[in-house]
């Protein structure tokens, strides 16, 4: 009797444990929703397709977001409610849930993404460590992700390893987004890009509806400070032997910067060794030795100058000599096409892309240039008749207009030397200001919405003698024209855009031959000057004199450092 009462007190123990625990067990899964999980624990890192992780309260409320890349201490379990499953873990001394597909063991893989699609026509690079280019991957397609380099601060990556049509190489992040129906909408922030969008194709080098217009900020480099008023004398490679007397006057007048070839069209300044590389002539007819030439530049940066390295980009009879099948041809013979004497490599070909930047960043690094400007940043112009007879072949391998080619360069060249820490500045006729896209591809907006400095060339002497509508010869009055000109169409296309350059432009400083010959003194060029500053260009202005005349700039001088 005894052992069967025991028996049963035993089995309703049992029966008792057994209702508890599921009691237990209910009120758990009551409160949490939850089946817990045994799990490592320990550091993690918050993963994501996005730059933010959002991070949850016990509610399963979105309370906060970290960037992915975060280092988060998780817990134990694992919680699953309404299907999903979240770790509960730690962050900055306070307890959250993450979803469990937002956390990874190792930092690399924190980036989630599998796909993207491109919202700018973007290089396609070879490797993510050099600038050598595979192609050209245009708006709207789809890539897939392989990998990238690094990982920034924001969550952003710096390059992504992608596949795009069976072949693998790098593009930069900034230029994805996740979904093909953004990555086809055109950046209209204020209603600006309505604005290019009514002005067509007139002279056979584009749309500017076809540009990209998104924002592209500045950088301020911490040991490369640019002068906000930069005020600057030219330097050809040939009087790099004289650089002293240059300095002398510069102290005594008001010059804070000067602007030195590196390479002019058949004139290169030093022997590189991205000429020895790229073309063979330019390297043997440098006037300089790399000695002499880096002495000069050294001499500079040691008076307290800022200098610009100059190098014309698209045109150059040496490099056509080297590479003529990179050149504009004549349609018939294919051979290099002759504008005026010289001969243009085409700026659709992207060797000649990679030649003039492997310059520019290697005379950024051998001589300690603050800033490379790139001239000549177009087609040739003039050409509307021979193109309409279908004489020119331009070798456009990716089917862009002029404009695209000349904004993708433009892009091409910033991204790589802001990763050396230097500025880049490009030179842009006069008319490029106007409201169409020119017919050798510069539309000024599109090029001051990426470069950091755009210089304008509006010299009195190239505008036709009454321009304007002016009754007065123009070069006559070199205030009124530039300050129309600054005024009516530079300052306005600057508005145009959500991240316009500053504005340094090239001065007339020579005397014009012309009908009336004007000498252009001291008073005339400080007319240029005042024009162009009182129509809100204060970024300061470049001295043009193709013969670097010192005579003529101690002639000038007095104009240089007066308050405008």
């Amino acid at each position: 009797m005894k052992k069967k009462l025991r028996i049963g007190r035993i089995i309703i123990f049992i029966v008792a444990v057994i209702l508890v625990s599921c009691l237990c067990f209910y009120l758990i899964t009551k409160v949490f929703k939850t089946a817990s999980l045994v799990i490592t624990g320990g550091n993690m890192y918050a993963a994501s397709t996005s730059l933010e992780v959002p991070l949850y309260d016990i509610e399963y409320k979105e309370v906060l977001k970290v960037v992915r890349g975060t280092k988060i201490k998780t817990s134990k379990e694992i919680i699953k409610n309404a299907e999903k499953e979240y770790y509960k873990i730690t962050y900055d001394k306070k307890d959250y849930l993450i979803l469990k597909d937002n956390l990874v063991k190792d930092i690399k893989e924190s980036v989630l993404e599998k796909e993207m699609f491109v919202r700018t026509s973007l290089t396609f690079y070879n490797n993510s460590d050099d600038i050598t280019i595979k192609g050209l991957i245009k708006k709207g397609e789809k890539l897939e992700i392989l990998d990238y380099n690094k990982m920034e601060k924001d969550g952003s990556v710096n390059m992504y390893k992608v596949k795009y049509n069976n072949e693998e190489g790098y593009v930069y992040g900034k230029y994805l987004v996740n979904n093909h129906e953004t990555s086809l909408v055109n950046y209209d922030e204020e209603g600006n890009y309505q604005i290019h969008k009514k002005r067509e194709d007139t002279l056979m080098a584009g749309s500017a509806a076809d540009l990209d217009y998104y924002p592209y900020p500045k950088p301020k480099f911490k040991d490369n400070v640019m002068p906000s008023d930069a005020r600057t004398l030219y330097l050809n490679g040939g009087v790099i032997g004289n650089i002293d007397a240059y300095i002398a006057l510069a102290k005594e007048s008001g010059i804070n910067a000067f602007v030195v070839d590196i390479k002019d069209n058949t004139v290169p300044s030093y022997p590189a060794k991205a000429m020895e590389k790229y073309s063979p002539t330019n390297f043997a007819k440098a006037l300089n030795s790399y000695e002499d030439y880096k002495a000069g530049i050294k001499k500079l940066k040691d008076a307290g100058f800022y200098v610009i390295g100059r190098i014309t980009t698209f045109k150059d009879s040496f490099y056509a000599k080297d590479h003529p099948e990179d050149t504009i041809k004549n349609a018939g013979s294919n051979t290099p096409f002759n504008h005026d004497g010289s001969y243009w490599p085409s700026a659709y070909k992207r060797r000649v892309w990679e030649y003039t930047v492997s310059l520019a960043v290697e005379s950024v690094k051998e001589m300690g240039f603050n800033e490379i400007q790139f001239d000549y940043v177009r087609f040739p112009d003039r050409t509307g008749r021979l193109e309409e007879q279908g004489a020119i072949d331009f070798g456009n391998t990716y089917k862009e207009t002029k404009a695209q080619a000349i904004q993708g360069f433009v892009m091409y060249a910033t991204d790589e030397l802001h990763k050396v820490n230097a500025y880049v500045s490009i030179d842009v006729f006069g008319e490029a200001a106007h409201t169409y896209v020119t017919s050798y591809g510069q539309y000024w907006p599109a090029i001051s919405n990426i470069a950091d400095v755009i210089s304008g060339m509006p010299y009195p002497d190239h505008f036709s003698s009454h321009e304007y509508g002016f009754t007065e010869t123009v070069w006559t009055i070199p205030y009124k024209l530039l300050n129309l000109w600054g005024e009516s169409f530079v300052m306005k296309r600057q508005a145009e855009i959500p991240t316009p350059a500053i504005v340094r432009t090239w001065i007339q400083a020579y005397d014009t031959g012309k009908n009336p010959a004007t000498d252009y003194d001291a008073y005339m060029v400080g007319q240029e000057i005042k024009g162009l500053y009182d129509a809100g260009l204060t970024g300061g202005f470049m001295t043009w004199n193709s013969g670097s005349s010192l005579n003529k700039y101690k002639e000038l001088s007095s104009a240089f450092g007066k308050e405008y």
